[in-house]
């Protein structure tokens, strides 16, 4: 039996919402990502906090989905952060100057 590669937890209070995402974020597993963020500004919610303290890994497919989504929050009046990153995704958020916009 294959394990999953990514979790996705959606926990909601009224208009936000905790996702919590388990796993690595690559090319396999960002379009789950995708539907969750999407699902969360379709349902009408204005405040995505993503935690990643259980993220092992999340390469430029994941961040590629994280800015995409930042961008539809802003232009719907949501906040979308990502809390708790690895070492390694803070990295790439810094080194790409995301976390500036995603932090």
């Amino acid at each position: 039996m294959t394990l999953p590669r990514l979790n996705i937890y959606r926990h909601d209070r009224g208009t936000r919402a905790l996702i919590t995402l388990a796993g690595e974020i690559d090319p396999a597993t960002a379009p789950q990502v995708r539907t969750a963020l999407d699902r969360c500004l379709h349902d009408g919610i204005t405040t995505i906090d993503i935690d990643l303290s259980t993220v092992g890994r999340c390469d430029t497919s994941g961040l590629r989905v994280f800015l995409d989504a930042s961008r539809h929050a802003a232009e719907s009046h949501t906040s979308l952060r990502l809390h708790h990153p690895s070492p390694q995704t803070a990295r790439l958020l810094a080194d790409t100057g995301s976390d500036r916009v995603l932090l």
